[in-house]
């Protein structure tokens, strides 16, 4: 399983980054504009530090304005994929720039039909909004189990990339079905390498190794 983390910090992309497991990162229009600076000056400092597919997302809504977007998105840097969102022009502009051998992944997918449409399309990533579903009392996770099963019946390409991610239970989830990738906030990858036991168990150790070298 692939771990990208979904900001467009620098300094929470260089701290998961120490850890070593960080395969990639996801950006949206709603982080960049969390952040100072030029937007595509923020994408290439954050190519510069992730060796790894950098998602960059269009905002047009017409698939030629998608394409055209897109084509400038990818001059920042040679890992940038573009996300596209799962309307009815996403998936032809979709079509069109996996044709060019541009990196695609399609975002705010809902159903497993859309991420059916997009496995045909040609998306290299489809990344499915499970904390979203959760939102609205449906089971996020059911879509994933749905969309793998699908994808693995016909042998598509597209990575099956788990987003909108919570919780650790999200990443547990995902790994335990086999997602291919999952992309999640700063918060959770920290949470993962926290367990109170192990905590419990460091402090105990480390005060009978006091009581040994005072023998």
């Amino acid at each position: 399983m692939k771990f990208f983390i979904d900001t467009a910090n620098i300094e929470e992309i260089k701290k998961a980054a120490e850890l070593g497991v960080l395969d990639g990162v996801t950006t949206n229009p709603s982080l960049l504009a969390k952040e100072d600076g030029n937007y595509k000056d923020i994408l290439k400092r954050i190519c510069e530090l992730v060796d790894g597919p950098i998602s960059a997302e269009v905002t047009a809504l017409e698939a030629d304005n998608m394409v055209s977007e897109a084509s400038e998105l990818c001059k920042i840097h040679k890992n940038i994929a573009v996300k596209v969102p799962c309307t009815r022009d996403g998936f032809i502009a979709t079509k069109r720039l996996s044709d060019k051998g541009i990196m695609v992944n399609m975002t705010l997918c809902f159903s497993p039909l859309q991420a059916l449409l997009a496995a045909k399309a040609g998306a290299a990533f489809i990344s499915p909004f499970v904390g979203r579903l959760d939102d609205i009392s449906h089971v996020g996770m059911d879509l994933i189990e749905q969309i793998i099963q699908i994808y693995e019946n016909y042998v598509f390409s597209t990575e099956v990339l788990v987003a909108s991610v919570r919780n650790p239970l999200h990443v547990v989830e995902s790994a335990l079905m086999g997602a291919d990738v999952i992309t999640m906030p700063f918060k959770v990858i920290e949470q993962m390498a926290k367990h109170p036991l192990t905590d419990i168990g460091l402090e105990k150790f480390l005060a009978d190794w006091k009581k040994v070298k005072k023998d």
